[in-house]
């Protein structure tokens, strides 16, 4: 466990007595998260210095996320899903270089808005405190007494904020409502005035935001309550700190600024970014293979459950973040085509920010806990479609041959039976006429 991160307190029954499940490796991400332009500027950015290439790319994806506006969306059923990224670098003090992870990505806006004002999004870094301050931002108009302001026409706002435990701080104050504007902002729709006094509203915003926290800011400032009602699910969290250390370290050539600005401005050309004004314009589509591949992923990595309560609610939006994730990826290659490559580089990002939560929010006992659930559970499921049905000893004896306590079998068994949907069942057989004693309890695949 990392010295930044506080023990949370769990039941010992629950864990191996093995002093080594006590000690894990960092989370590593999988390289094809840097696939294209996206890597590209990654690797650019860490090059010399101790920046970490998956923390440029965060705040990348969310800036270029940001810029490309609502023109560009994905159909999925009745949803309309826009290139909408927040992210969340954690990292300890010192050692996430949260700050030199953005400053090959303000090099970048800086030479597009040189030469293209219109492409680049309103960036605001003052810190966010309130609904109202965040829709003034982008409203629709503003009357004080006699004097009108005239809407803000661009709704593309990034926020950058490099204190994020400023807003989680804001939304536990009393009255406080900067959260939920944050999760409407994520979904798209219009952030209203949280009294009948107030009346600034921002219609149809583009609000994508990178943040960064160390851990222990995380885990003792996001309560039980923005775990539940959505709003750490909204982020892409990943851990990140410097992958080596550099007295000297080197700043990014200007030839090379030059190239991936002009690079990104070809992606912010081709979804017309400049036309922010205009919604749904552009439409993306899965390909042919690029659908299929998608459900396989829906039903199975998108759908496991990681036997954390407090783990699978930080995850539970996994699937419109990796559809998220993708559309970026195909329009960098120039395309309104989504592909198994764009789905899979996606799909790396969604693997490395469940890593990250669980290392984050879990402590390693608790991970190995989750694991052995994991593994024994897989072990039960294909016992059970073998057997067709099962009693719990029939279990106990027949699948882990005795060696698996009733609390043990019973966290595999609750596991199951509490999965999205679940997947197994139980149903009681009554005992044979004449027999003392309950009915049989049996499980069997739901």
């Amino acid at each position: 466990m990392h010295p930044d991160q506080p023990p949370l307190p769990a039941p010992d029954y629950l864990f191996a007595s093995d002093e080594t499940d006590r000690h894990r490796n960092a989370p590593v991400p999988d390289p094809a998260c840097l696939y294209g332009l996206v890597g590209e500027v990654a690797r650019a950015g860490s090059k010399g210095n101790e920046s970490n290439p998956y923390a440029i790319a965060t705040n990348f994806l969310a800036y270029l996320s940001c810029a490309i506006g609502r023109g560009t969306f994905l159909q999925i059923g009745n949803t309309e899903h826009h290139p909408r990224i927040f992210s969340l670098h954690v990292g300890r003090s010192g050692r996430g270089r949260k700050g030199d992870s953005l400053a090959l990505v303000m090099k970048i806006d800086e030479f597009i808005r040189a030469h293209s004002p219109m492409l680049c999004p309103q960036i605001h870094r003052g810190g966010l405190s309130s609904r109202e301050g965040l829709a003034a931002l982008i409203h629709d108009g503003l009357q004080q007494g006699n004097q009108a302001t005239p809407a803000v026409e661009d709704k593309r706002l990034w926020v950058v904020e490099s204190e994020f435990a400023n807003v989680l701080q804001q939304s536990r104050r009393k009255g406080n409502t900067l959260s939920t504007a944050l999760r409407d902002c994520w979904d798209g729709v219009c952030i209203k005035p949280a009294t009948k006094n107030n009346r600034v509203f921002a219609s149809k915003p583009h609000v994508c935001l990178s943040g960064a926290i160390t851990p222990s800011e995380l885990t003792a400032l996001m309560s039980s309550k923005d775990l539940s009602n959505g709003f750490a699910n909204r982020f892409l969290i990943i851990w990140a700190e410097r992958i080596k250390i550099t007295a000297f370290p080197k700043p990014t050539p200007p030839k090379e600024i030059e190239y991936l600005a002009t690079r990104t401005q070809e992606v912010l050309n081709f979804a017309k970014a400049d036309s922010y004004q205009e919604n749904n314009w552009l439409q993306m589509e899965l390909s042919t293979t690029g659908k299929w591949h998608y459900g396989q992923m829906y039903r199975n990595v998108l759908a496991q459950d990681f036997g954390s309560e407090r783990v699978s609610a930080v995850l539970e939006r996994r699937a419109p973040m990796l559809l998220r994730l993708a559309i970026v990826f195909a329009l960098c290659d120039l395309s309104t085509k989504i592909e198994i490559v764009h789905l899979e580089a996606a799909l790396a990002w969604i693997n490395f920010c469940s890593n990250s939560v669980q290392y984050v929010f879990s402590t390693a006992k608790e991970a190995a806990h989750t694991e052995r659930i994991s593994r024994n559970s897989n072990l039960l499921l294909q016992y059970l479609t073998d057997q067709g049905q099962s009693s719990r000893s029939d279990i106990l004896r027949g699948c882990f041959k005795g060696h698996l306590s009733k609390l043990e079998i019973d966290a595999c068994l609750d596991y199951l039976l509490n999965t999205s949907p679940p997947q197994i069942q139980t149903r009681q057989l009554p005992r044979v006429e004449g027999k003392p004693g309950p009915a049989a309890l049996m499980y069997s695949l739901a």
